[in-house]
């Protein structure tokens, strides 16, 4: 019993990776594998720990330019230095190295980055320990560039200084890149008993994005990231192990990719970044069931050892603890490594019944604690996230033998009152954080409103008696006679009216255009949460018809998506140019797009050349931080569960995603409506400027779509517009685009978003794709119970939002121009050609392809 649920609380560590695997084709079966050919491997000791990818050449310009700097801009770092009577020629300390490079640019993001961009270049031989050790420290510690190798070595002349520092700029740029993965290879190097500081740290946020470890719990996480080591192999070809050998390692591959091999099969699948493999051997005690086969050069792997992978198997199995009624388990908790603040041990939930996970963390609360407390953070997650597995929490709350009259068990008169206060405390604490959670939500669920009025009114009554209840009065009170208008929302061809945006409610209407075949239409108005099948019967209740209506969203490029009767808020699923059709089957294949769907036909740089960049980005950022404001957190749990199974509007999601799409194709159909070159590349020039605004402004939404939409194929295959761009632009491009790099899972954007204090308006679609992927990779139900490890994760996620929306933006960040109405009013009517077609067409008749 015990060893099954360690399984499951390893998660799936019996399933093979299918998921990720893509089959071999019949060339691929032919894989010429002669398991006699397997190459020697080295020991892992013998691995010099170096990423292989970069050409030495440009790591070696790279420190010399770093070099020059430090010569120019600091020259007392660089020097002979003694130590213990003995004298080092030429050298700089570890501490004042990282000192400098933090100085020298925003890129670098903390003063372990600086050590990992050093490492960069220690691992190439660019930059030495005087000693030869191959692991940089930020320590009094000496290191010597290798020009300063030779005695003698002349100081870098005017010119090449003045060289140097037109490309330090590019070449910290570069290093930052590297720098990351540099310092995770150095601290998994070290000997796991070695690692100190940060280290464990550092490797545990590298787990956190691994897709083959989404489903482990925390404290798994953390044990892995003790004991995991780095290995690395060169040459595509290499056999990882052989069928049939025993099993001593799991793997996971960090970069590259591998075979699996299966003798008279040949290759039967290729994993991927991210994959693992090997962990079946070492659960079943058996035999290699495959060979691996290095697919490509420069493979990096994370490996677990068989002694440490059943330590740790022993490890979960010791430390949970499953709690069961009828023979049926209803709670798996397991202990935290990390104690209370008074000493005791303290249980991370699992698993489990949504009523007795709720009984355990409302018996485990203290209302002393501070709100990042760990037993704090489980119920925000749980009041956060009740609505995928207990949408009934009302019910629950008011039930009178374990809530708020709970029956105080049998002691003295002071014990039983001392009870009742706290379970009524910690049901008001629950109550407050819920109502807080749902905000105007609640004013959509009569239920809800009846149990706070009741609830008000008992803790009115009780206070009289009771003092220590007194001070939640004003909070529910507050609550209870808080009043929300319904509203009347226009939303016809996703124009927004030039007034404050207001969030889009379930009870609220909206006036929705709905088109016919012969591109006449009808205005109806339905409820925002309406279904497909609500809106076609209020169609043809308008045109008074009697067919049996279809509705279909129709984009620009002519594509049609029929849309399903249970389909919830049906509105603000519409594409930037997209239209809602309702019409008779036999007339779908004749729906065609609406003139006004193809898009202007002339640019506007004409407008909003005059305008400053900087207003500009303000208005956006402005309009952005509205829309952003208006986003429940609901509404991202519906997105990534989906919504027609909460009946349920993600409007105010929608539109958000929804202008982020609109700012992007901005740029790109403004840079092919422009006819002439030189004007491109003063557009181009303008984007950047204005993303770079954006970003001081922390609109990084607005600053993504930018980037996104200059790096759009049909303005990126721009060749002559790029090349008459001025240096300094590139560069700056160069370093915005850094940040857009997916690897590690966009780990350049996560660094700079812990650099930067709220407000700000993130990128949001990659903190929806963090939540799918929790979400997709992770079972919502084990054992008919809740999964609540998968609750948690996503519901950091989504605190991840509440922190950005934790300080209110000010509009006094900028002093408008006297212009700025009209700068208001460009941004928020941006009119864009969303049809990829169409603008790659314009691209090529502004740059043909070169013959």
């Amino acid at each position: 019993m015990l060893y099954s649920l360690t399984l499951q609380c390893m998660a799936g560590l019996l399933a093979p990776p299918y998921g990720a695997m893509e089959t071999g084709s019949n060339n691929d079966s032919e894989y010429n594998y002669n398991p006699q050919e397997r190459p020697h491997l080295p020991k892992y000791d013998a691995l010099f720990c170096s990423s292989m990818t970069v050409p030495s050449e440009k790591l070696q310009r790279g420190g010399k330019v770093m070099r020059n700097a430090i010569l120019s801009r600091a020259p007392h770092m660089i020097r002979d230095r003694k130590y213990h009577l003995k004298t080092y020629r030429q050298c700089c300390v570890g501490t004042e190295l990282v000192d400098w490079l933090v100085q020298q640019s925003p890129c670098v993001y903390t003063r372990s980055h600086a050590v990992g961009m050093w490492q960069v270049l220690l691992e190439e031989g660019v930059l030495n320990h005087v000693d030869q050790e191959l692991g940089f420290q930020d320590k009094y510690l000496f290191y010597r560039f290798l020009d300063d190798e030779e005695e003698h070595t002349p100081l870098p002349s005017k010119e090449e200084k003045r060289e140097s520092e037109e490309e330090l700029p590019e070449t910290i740029l570069f290093l930052a890149q590297m720098g990351p993965d540099a310092l995770l290879r150095m601290i998994l190097c070290k000997p796991p008993g070695q690692r100190t500081g940060d280290d464990p740290e550092i490797i545990y946020d590298e787990l956190l994005h691994i897709k083959a470890l989404s489903h482990l719990s925390d404290t798994v996480k953390r044990e892995l990231a003790s004991v995991l080591i780095f290995e690395s192999h060169a040459k595509a070809g290499t056999v990882l192990f052989n069928q049939g050998e025993e099993g001593t390692s799991w793997y996971i591959i960090q970069k590259g990719s591998v075979n699996v091999v299966i003798y008279g099969k040949g290759v039967v699948c290729t994993l991927h970044e991210g994959d693992d493999f090997g962990k079946l051997a070492l659960v079943t005690d058996s035999p290699r069931a495959a060979s691996i086969v290095l697919r490509e050069d420069n493979c990096h792997f994370l490996r677990v050892d068989k002694e440490d992978f059943n330590r740790i198997l022993r490890d979960v199995e010791a430390n949970t603890v499953r709690l069961k009624e009828h023979e049926q388990a209803v709670l798996v908790l397991e202990k935290s490594p990390r104690a209370s603040s008074l000493g005791n041990i303290r249980y991370t939930v699992l698993s489990g019944t949504p009523e007795k996970i709720l009984d355990h963390l409302l018996e485990t609360m203290r209302m002393d604690t501070h709100h990042s407390d760990p037993a704090t953070c489980s119920v925000n997650d749980f009041v956060l996230m009740h609505c995928v597995f207990m949408p009934n929490i009302v019910c629950y709350i008011f039930n009178p033998v374990c809530t708020y009259h709970a029956v105080a068990p049998p002691g003295s008169e002071q014990e039983r009152l001392e009870y009742a206060v706290t379970c009524k405390r910690r049901v008001l604490n629950l109550a407050l954080r819920w109502a807080a959670v749902h905000t105007h939500h609640l004013q959509e669920e009569p239920a809800a409103l009846i149990f706070l009025e009741e609830l008000y009114g008992s803790v009115s009554n009780d206070s009289r008696i009771l003092r220590a209840l007194k001070d939640f009065v004003p909070d529910l009170e507050k609550v209870v006679k808080l009043q929300y208008q319904k509203v009347l929302t226009q939303f016809s061809n996703g124009d927004e009216k030039l007034v404050k945006t207001q969030p889009i409610r379930n009870c609220d209407d909206i006036l929705l255009k709905v088109y016919c075949s012969d591109h006449t239409y009808t205005t109806i108005r339905v409820a925002v949460a309406a279904t497909g099948s609500e809106v076609t019967s209020a169609v043809a209740d308008k045109l008074a018809s009697n067919d049996d209506l279809i509705l279909v969203h129709l984009s620009s490029a002519g594509e049609k998506q029929m849309l399903k009767p249970n389909d919830v808020s049906v509105f603000s699923s519409l594409s930037i140019n997209g239209r809602m059709f309702a019409c008779p089957r036999d007339q779908l294949n004749a729906l065609t797009p609406l003139p006004d769907q193809e898009g202007p036909s002339a640019g506007s740089m004409s407008s909003f050349q005059l305008m400053s960049s900087k207003d500009l980005a303000y208005q956006m950022t402005l309009y952005d931080w509205e829309l952003f404001s208006c986003v429940h957190e609901h509404e991202l749990l519906y997105h990534t569960f989906g919504r027609q199974s909460f009946r349920r509007t993600t409007a105010n999601l929608d539109l958000f995603l929804r202008r982020f799409n609109q700012v992007q194709l901005w740029v790109v159909t403004e840079v092919c409506l422009c006819g002439q070159l030189s004007k491109r590349v003063q557009l181009l020039k303008k984007f950047i400027k204005i993303a770079a605004h954006c970003r001081e402004f922390k609109n990084l939404n607005s600053f993504f779509a930018i980037i996104m939409g200059m790096s759009n194929p049909a303005v990126s295959r721009l060749t002559q517009t790029w090349e008459k761009l001025p240096s300094k632009f590139k560069k700056f491009y160069a370093e915005f685009e850094s940040m857009m790099d997916p690897s590690r899972n966009h780990r350049a954007y996560r660094l700079t978003v812990t650099k930067i204090e709220p407000p700000i308006i993130p990128f949001m679609p990659l903190l929806l794709k963090d939540m799918t992927f929790s979400h997709e990779g992770n079972k919502t139900f084990i054992d008919n119970m809740v999964n609540f490890e998968k609750m948690r994760v996503i519901a950091n996620t989504i605190r991840a939002v509440r922190h950005c929306r934790s300080q209110p933006f000010n509009p006094e960040v900028c002093q408008p121009n006297k212009n700025h109405a009209e700068v208001r009013g460009y941004v928020r009517k941006l009119c864009v050609i969303d049809k990829q077609r169409t603008l790659t067409t314009l691209s090529y008749r502004l740059e043909p392809r070169r013959t």
